[in-house]
């Protein structure tokens, strides 16, 4: 099969400004699946890269790596998906398959570096193209299978964000630990997911925000027990030594001892928001007995096993769907985050 024409949107410089684009997208190969995107969710990654933020993008560059889609051909190779299945392609789409950390299901931590679904480099030296775009062609192993009853649209979050606190929770054993305590630094995009799977662990979550206007969302939509302003002193000072966990989700600069004084003995913070630095006192580590853990993204066994969690507890992200046209508004509106709590873009019915 020869190469087909997709249309996308893409930005052609460090602007940012997204506009239509026609390109190709490889045959599908053997071990490939084809899928037509449906849906794609607006995430922060989008805006690094149009507009250059880390001095490496590749333009055009057509961003978008929370996809959603529907299956519309399969290579001769191809075992797990079928002509018309359901599917989310995620953050990337391709490793060596070869490694240690592939062989275990990290291939995110591939030794050779996983290839992004798009800005990246892929084994043929093309650039990937990402979800802002009509169809996708992925080697079978970066697809997830979504339930038929689980929406597409509601899917498309989970494969950044939904991710991004998935992982480190199963890692770090949360959804073993019914009536622990959870904080959640920051209540967007991952911070909201955060709450949702706490609740559905069992554990006992306290949101901290900059923004008091959270607070009815956090405790009657999302579910969380406790609600804390971050600046208030006092109210910090009262949950000192409760937390067995936090989640710390927040981009912006922000103070690291005051949160560390939370955590029980043993207890841990999960690094997931990109602040600039990360500053503590060591004798926040060495006073009770303290873990501080990064994370990014997940591996292939921990996404099939978040998108079935969600389809089996019924776990939504509370989206915003928009057209491709509104894309460029949305982005600015995430960069203020002015969204509740994330963009999800209706590739079917509005990039024509």
């Amino acid at each position: 099969m020869s190469s087909e024409d997709c249309l996308g949107w893409a930005a052609r410089d460090a602007s940012g400004h997204l506009s239509p684009y026609k390109f190709n997208r490889r045959a599908v190969g053997d071990d490939d699946v084809h899928v037509k995107i449906t849906h794609c969710g607006v995430c922060y990654a989008d805006i690094v890269w149009t507009r250059n933020r880390f001095g490496d993008s590749k333009y055009p560059v057509v961003p978008g790596h929370e996809i959603a889609g529907i299956v519309s051909k399969v290579g001769s190779n191809v075992k797990r998906f079928n002509v018309g299945d359901h599917v989310g392609v995620g953050t990337y789409v391709n490793s060596c398959r070869d490694c240690e950390y592939c062989d275990d299901g990290l291939e995110h931590q591939c030794s050779q570096g996983a290839v992004f679904t798009f800005n990246g480099v892929d084994s043929d030296g093309t650039i990937t193209k990402g979800g802002y775009s009509n169809f996708i062609v992925v080697h079978e192993r970066y697809c997830f299978k979504i339930p038929k009853s689980y929406p597409l649209a509601s899917a498309a979050p989970l494969l950044c964000a939904g991710i991004t606190v998935y992982s480190p929770m199963i890692r770090h054993k949360m959804n073993e630990q019914p009536g622990k305590s959870l904080g959640v630094i920051g209540l967007g995009g991952l911070g909201h997911m955060a709450v949702k799977f706490g609740k559905a662990f069992g554990l006992n979550v306290t949101v901290f925000s900059t923004s008091i206007s959270k607070k009815d969302e956090a405790l009657n939509l999302l579910g969380a027990d406790n609600f804390v302003i971050s600046s208030d002193e006092d109210q910090m000072k009262a949950l000192t030594k409760t937390l067995d966990f936090i989640i710390d989700t927040a981009s912006g600069d922000h103070p690291f001892d005051p949160y560390m004084a939370l955590l029980k003995t043993l207890g841990i913070l999960v690094v997931v928001g990109a602040a600039n630095e990360i500053k503590f006192s060591p004798v926040s580590l060495f006073f009770g007995l303290k873990t501080i853990s990064g994370s990014s993204v997940g591996g292939t066994k921990d996404i099939q096993g978040m998108i079935d969690l969600c389809a089996e507890k019924k776990i939504y992200p509370k989206i915003e769907v928009i057209p491709i046209e509104y894309a460029n508004e949305a982005i600015e509106r995430v960069i203020k985050n002015d969204v509740k709590y994330r963009f999800v873009i209706d590739i079917e019915n509005s990039l024509k």
